[in-house]
């Protein structure tokens, strides 16, 4: 582990096994985190924060430093991306032309930013001093110390998107990464080492929820928790926050609504809502895994659906032809096999796929449902899989409700050629982003976040920085 600028094993010399998904082979261990580790990790996160080098450095050289680590990232992509690919499952060309080419965007982008945090001068009228003169205005400071926890779907990503606004700031962190992918965090713990950061602003514990994660959300030290995962510990993680009334991101689950008006392609609408489910095997809190499609033309879209989800060769991240690969846990491959039993017996219609595919390596195969209650757990729960459940419907107005008929609001997509009867729709979505024609598209420049149990708070854009700043008004008497 990452503490204070050194190397370190765990305090108490216990070890985490990390797996390959895709055959099921043990390929590292990392150091089991403990309350004590993150105990040091905070403490050494403070002091650079406090008096160290950190503290004093002018906004252009914490640009500079960015830039160098995405320059680092930029020359040893192919390392990174077979990384990304061997301890998640996910293929090595989707890890290198999305996760590593958006994580070096991405902190190019928040680089820029460091020179660009400003406050304002008010003109201010105070009604019972009325004779006396005043200046006032604002500062824009960092929060402090950045508990940082990403997921297993995007591990390089989530991380990026969390130190980029963090260190542009001025803030320290703590990242942990999920115990299941570990891997990728460590390596880019080497490449802030070689880019020149000072020791104690970045600090990286491996371990999982209860030994290292709880505590370091608990900590009393930590200023930020910036937390990207499932909605259940999403919300005991704010409990907590607000205990200690720290700041808090929450970037959580979704249930993500694919809607297909009757004027499109059907083709394009099939392919788009492909992709938006199988897209890393439908590890992704914004995949669209509910598909609503105006019943004429139901019959077709489900049907090409279901052809290319039946034609997608299954395969390790490293093989080349293979478009989907393995789940990430057997845990995670449990669940939504699971999932698929559930979704037959409440009665939903199996078009294709429909469990386990093979007996090495946690494969699922692309599934496809056709249903047509809004009530079934299938429609109303995070699978966080390859399974998409299809529905018919009548109009918009209909389409509508159903489309906010779950606890999550993250993200949705509508497939349409007539922008009239978009733009009509797009404000009855309560989602925090609205696609067109178009699904999971990211940029580092659009804040991306969720409505009501997707979480609050804002990852990307102007708008995350807010998460790690602290408005401080000065008020002076002249």
């Amino acid at each position: 582990m990452l503490i204070d600028g050194e190397w370190t094993e765990s305090r108490d010399g216990k070890w985490l096994e990390v797996v390959n998904p895709a055959n099921e082979q043990r390929i590292a261990e990392v150091p089991a985190g403990t309350a004590t580790d993150i105990d040091r990790a905070v403490k050494a996160a403070r002091r650079a924060f406090d008096t160290g080098p950190w503290s004093r450095m002018r906004p252009s050289e914490r640009q500079r430093l960015l830039l160098r680590l995405a320059d680092l990232i930029e020359e040893n992509a192919q390392t990174m991306a077979e990384i990304e690919s061997i301890d998640n499952g996910k293929s090595v060309q989707m890890a290198l032309a999305v996760d590593v080419a958006l994580t070096i965007d991405f902190l190019r982008y928040m680089a820029g930013w460091a020179t660009k945090i400003e406050g304002s001068t008010v003109d201010v009228s105070v009604p019972y001093a009325m004779q006396g003169e005043f200046f006032a205005y604002t500062r824009r400071e960092p929060v402090g110390v950045v508990a940082a926890i990403v997921p297993w779907n995007f591990p390089l990503l989530v991380a990026a998107w969390k130190l980029g606004p963090a260190l542009a700031t001025g803030c320290t962190v703590v990242l942990k990464p999920a115990e299941q992918t570990p891997l990728s965090a460590l390596f880019l713990g080497e490449l802030i080492l070689a880019a020149g950061f000072p020791q104690g602003v970045v600090n990286i514990v491996t371990g999982d929820g209860p030994n290292a994660g709880a505590p370091l959300t608990q900590h009393p030290m930590v200023h930020k928790i910036s937390f990207t995962g499932s909605t259940e510990v999403g919300k005991l993680i704010g409990k907590t926050a607000m205990e200690n009334m720290t700041r808090v991101t929450l970037e959580l689950g979704g249930k993500s609504p694919v809607v297909v008006l009757d004027d499109c392609d059907p083709a394009a609408a099939a392919a788009g809502a492909a992709n938006a489910i199988f897209f890393n095997h439908g590890q992704v809190c914004c995949a669209g895994s509910r598909l609503y499609v105006q019943r004429k033309m139901f019959d077709r879209v489900v049907a090409d659906v279901a052809q290319i989800a039946s034609s997608m060769p299954l395969g390790h991240g490293l093989d080349p032809n293979a478009q989907m690969g393995p789940l990430v846990s057997r845990e995670q491959m449990d669940r939504v096999c699971g999932y698929i039993d559930i979704g037959r017996s409440e009665g939903a219609q199996l078009v294709t796929g429909g469990g386990r595919a093979g007996e090495k390596g946690y494969f699922v195969k692309p599934t496809v449902f056709a249903g047509d209650r809004q009530d079934m757990r299938i429609v109303q729960e995070e699978i966080f899989g390859p399974v998409l459940v299809a529905m018919p419907y009548d109009d918009l107005d209909e389409v509508a409700g159903w489309v906010n008929d779950t606890p999550y609001g993250l993200g949705a997509s509508i497939w349409s050629n007539n922008l009239s009867r978009v733009q009509r729709l797009i404000p009855k979505i309560k989602a925090g982003t609205v696609w067109v024609n178009c699904h999971s598209m990211l940029d580092s420049s659009v804040p991306f976040g969720g409505f009501k149990q997707s979480g609050f708070g804002r990852e990307m854009g102007r708008a995350s920085l807010d998460a790690y700043l602290e408005s401080k008004s000065v008020f002076m008497a002249i």
